[in-house]
């Protein structure tokens, strides 16, 4: 029933026939026109102000708590009903250094994203530092002639890119969080994530060794967090041992990449990193896609070695994972890689006119923190230093 037909309706209910009587006894008295006009006013006013509350009940099936539009109909008042909001503490941008000094060469797959050499880096980072950068993330992209071996000694070269923007960061920006990503696939001449057995697969227990021996040489070198990517079994718990008896613990962050999965979002990173394998796959030791009960062993392994904090990655096509990882390890943070191919999809969809850049890369970064994550590891961190502000 339309409003109107509800006026109309109790209108007529209320001009009962004792009601028409009693007008026409008031006139007969004498009672003026005017008087009969504001009765019937004052008979409509009733009849509308009980049509509102009939239509009210009509709308409001349920409870009173279904009315949700009142506590999200003002711009702030919708950032207050996130349970988490992004902020620039929870970034950490991903930095490419390469061993050619001067080096700053723009990565296609990665639209404005670099390679550069470690004379570039402070220059780089200095404006980024003022407007709110917190952390970084080093990746090592070794780019001399014959520097890759198959067991990746420059790793922990101390010369090498890594260790040597370590000590540069450490002195340029204390305040700065330096995070080194610990990982043999840019430093092997196979490409693969570890030692290899003369049949081609991995061999664990001297890829664990060596990836933990690089991980106390970079905590050794100064960085403030080792996160190893390999996903070589037993790594975390070989990291940690090791980092007791340099006795560095106590101020060295283990993050575990602890449910890495493999997938074809990676291919923009191994542009960047030169990390293409030269053959095979890295299935047989990152998870598959379908595995969510293998990352959840994985994310229970990787605390119980020793992990202080834990990681899925990619990020915004296994939020079940990261749920998963933040009820498993819900008394630590929860970090979350938004991958190469995640932010590379997000910028071709922005080209192609399909949606707003910043709008997308808003709402992909607020599905990861609803899904459970504190930290993300973005190439938009940058951006967001810009738009966070505004």
């Amino acid at each position: 029933m339309s409003f109107s037909s509800l006026v109309q309706d109790i209108s007529f209910r209320d001009t009962t026939p004792s009601a028409a009587s009693e007008q026409r006894r008031q006139m007969a008295r004498g009672s003026s026109s005017a008087s009969t006009i504001d009765d019937h006013r004052s008979q409509m006013s009733r009849a509308r102000s009980y049509a509102s509350t009939s239509a009210t009940s009509v709308s409001i099936s349920g409870d009173i708590a279904s009315q949700l539009h009142g506590g999200y109909s003002h711009p702030l008042a919708r950032t207050w009903q996130a349970e988490r909001q992004l902020t620039k503490s929870m970034l950490i941008l991903p930095l490419f250094i390469t061993d050619n000094d001067d080096e700053e060469t723009l990565i296609p797959s990665l639209p404005g994203q670099y390679r550069r050499g470690i004379n570039k880096v402070v220059p780089f980072l200095e404006p980024l530092i003022r407007k709110g950068l917190r952390s970084v993330i080093l990746f090592g992209v070794p780019l001399g002639q014959g520097v890759k071996d198959a067991l990746g000694t420059a790793a922990d070269d101390p010369k090498g890119p890594v260790m040597s923007t370590i000590r540069l960061l450490r002195q340029r920006f204390p305040q700065l969080f330096l995070v080194a990503d610990v990982c043999l696939c840019e430093y092997t001449s196979h490409g693969h994530c570890g030692i290899l057995r003369d049949d081609g697969g991995l061999n664990n227990e001297l890829s664990v060794d060596r990836i933990s021996d690089v991980a106390i040489a970079y905590a050794q070198a100064g960085c403030h967090c080792v996160a190893p990517s390999d996903m070589n079994d037993g790594r975390i718990r070989a990291i940690k041992l090791k980092l007791i008896e340099a006795g560095i613990s106590h101020k060295t962050v283990l993050m575990s990449y602890a449910a890495k999965f493999s997938g074809c979002l990676y291919g923009p990173f191994r542009d960047a990193a030169g990390s293409v394998p030269s053959f095979g796959d890295r299935k047989c030791y990152q998870l598959p896609p379908g595995g969510r009960g293998l990352a959840r062993r994985a994310i229970e392994r990787d605390i119980a070695e020793g992990a202080d904090i834990i990681m899925v990655k990619p990020a915004s096509q296994f939020l079940d994972i990261i749920s998963d990882a933040k009820d498993i390890g819900r008394n630590m943070p929860v970090a979350a890689y938004q991958v190469s191919g995640e932010f590379a999809m997000i910028h071709a969809g922005a080209k192609a006119g399909v949606f707003d850049l910043k709008t997308m890369a808003f709402e992909a970064t607020e599905g990861i923190l609803r899904a459970g994550a504190t930290i993300v590891v973005s190439y938009f961190t940058a951006d967001f230093l810009d738009w966070l502000e505004s």
